[in-house]
């Protein structure tokens, strides 16, 4: 599988990404460590902890590092959790937190199928 391949599988902005990084391999360097990043892991445990300040950094975090990797499919939600989360409350975040999940899973998968 092809990075750019990876990118429409997940739903992201492959030629987004291109324009600003300028090559496949960087793209691809970036991509991978993205599977490293503790964000996501954060903003759960943030949640499961009753943190919403910690929730809020994370979302906060995984927003950007999605909006700089073109994963267009996970900073969408992850920007409308973040909102949600900004004014520090754990309130009627279950939805939007459901579906940063499953496209975090989407995007972890289709990122393992590049990873070497």
């Amino acid at each position: 599988m092809t990075v750019r391949e990876s990118y429409e599988k997940m739903g992201a902005n492959y030629d987004g990404v291109l324009s600003r990084l300028g090559n496949e391999m960087l793209i691809k360097k970036f991509a991978v460590k993205f599977l490293k990043d503790p964000s996501f892991q954060d903003l759960t445990d943030a949640i499961e902890q009753g943190d919403a300040e910690r929730a809020f950094r994370a979302a906060h975090t995984l927003k950007g590092i999605c909006l700089n990797l073109g994963f267009d499919n996970l900073y969408k939600p992850g920007e409308a959790l973040t909102e949600k989360l900004r004014g520090r409350e754990l309130n009627g975040y279950e939805a939007l937190y459901a579906e940063v999940k499953n496209q975090y899973n989407k995007t972890v998968e289709a990122i393992n199928e590049i990873a070497e």
